[in-house]
């Protein structure tokens, strides 16, 4: 069996990672196109050599464009391909432009796709990702699911009609905290380079068009952090989007500002933080897999269960809720009571599919 697997952002290198790493002993060939949609060194390059992802068969380097541009740039190239390798099936992760181009490409020339991280929907259609998901799931052949909230989306959404395979497997990203985490310990020298003692950070990322695009918005959440940062010390890599709006807008940020980390960086900083803040879908997993309680700036998401055991609150860009939650996790102990993504057996699962 031949799988073509499409990469172009930071969780899908790391999703990548995490299931190469399996698809290497497995009977499976898997060629790998990295599209570039994320060309920044340290948020593309160093994933694949910090977590021995296979390079790329294919780079692409197709960045810096519009949403539209971009996608048919990427669905031009990845069609090309797949007519030259011929594969079984095209393998792409969660909600990008890449995800979407990829699956397009695919669907065109009659090869089946596979979606992994599935019917994830925070219901809000001015989110690119919310478009992207929403069609990459309507054309997939095979939907491995995170969570229980995933498949329910998708069956309301009515694909127990549709001729395709709906499987709830698990969060691929836990395999991989799971698996990389040891190697982080011990390669990672960010806490001592930035001088951090354990629990006395916020961990902070700020990345989401909704809010970096957003002047009113961008400037509610420098208003958030920097009270914050009176009281508590923040650490904030930064999305190079985010760094070129707050110059565009005169912006200032009283927090502590550092060049975006690679992903071992990031599992030290999470691992030894107090909380985290962010406007990422991944990391408000993340968080939890590293017993660390989230405030979420944004106004929904996807990972209601984070919601409704209480290890994540959404504040949008409200100051009072955003100071509230904060002032409120610190005061309270994180009781990881229930396993929300199938304690990093996803991996295992899906292969066990496809290999069957």
């Amino acid at each position: 069996m031949k799988i073509v697997s499409i990469v172009g952002a930071r969780p899908q290198f790391i999703k990548a990672a995490v299931v190469s790493h399996h698809i290497k002993t497995s009977s499976i060939t898997e060629v790998i196109i990295h599209t570039g949609q994320h060309f920044d060194e340290n948020m593309s390059d160093i994933f694949f050599e910090q977590m021995e992802i296979p390079r790329p068969n294919y780079t692409l380097n197709i960045n810096g464009l519009s949403h539209g541009a971009m996608t048919g740039r990427m669905m031009e190239e990845i069609e090309g391909i797949i007519m030259i390798e011929k594969p079984n099936y095209l393998l792409v992760y969660g909600d990008t432009n890449s995800t979407l181009a990829g699956a397009l490409a695919a669907k065109k020339l009659n090869i089946k796709v596979i979606h992994i991280e599935a019917g994830l929907r925070s219901f809000n259609m001015e989110m690119p990702e919310e478009i992207n998901r929403i069609l990459t799931d309507r054309i997939s052949n095979v939907l491995f699911c995170p969570t229980d909230t995933a498949v329910n989306n998708l069956k309301r959404e009515g694909f127990d009609n549709f001729d395709c395979e709906v499987l709830q497997v698990g969060d691929v990203m836990e395999d991989a905290a799971n698996l990389f985490l040891k190697q982080a310990e011990l390669e990672s020298r960010i806490i001592d380079q930035l001088d951090l003692s354990k629990n006395k950070f916020i961990l902070c990322t700020l990345h989401r068009a909704e809010n970096t695009d957003n002047e009113e918005r961008l400037k509610k959440i420098a208003n958030i952090l920097n009270e914050l940062s009176k009281s508590y010390k923040i650490i904030l890599p930064i999305h190079p989007r985010t760094k070129a709006k707050l110059i565009e807008f005169n912006i200032t940020l009283e927090v502590n500002i550092i060049e975006p980390v690679g992903y071992f960086d990031m599992i030290m900083l999470l691992q030894n933080c107090s909380i985290v803040i962010t406007d990422s879908g991944g990391l408000q997993k993340e968080a939890y897999f590293f017993n660390k309680f989230c405030v979420t700036l944004r106004d929904q998401t996807e990972w209601v269960e984070l919601i409704e055991n209480e290890f994540n609150l959404i504040v949008g860009v409200n100051y009072e809720k955003a100071l509230a939650a904060v002032k409120h996790f610190h005061s309270t102990v994180f009781d990881r009571h229930i396993e929300l993504y199938g304690e990093g057996k996803a991996v295992q699962k899906i292969l066990s599919y496809l290999e069957s």
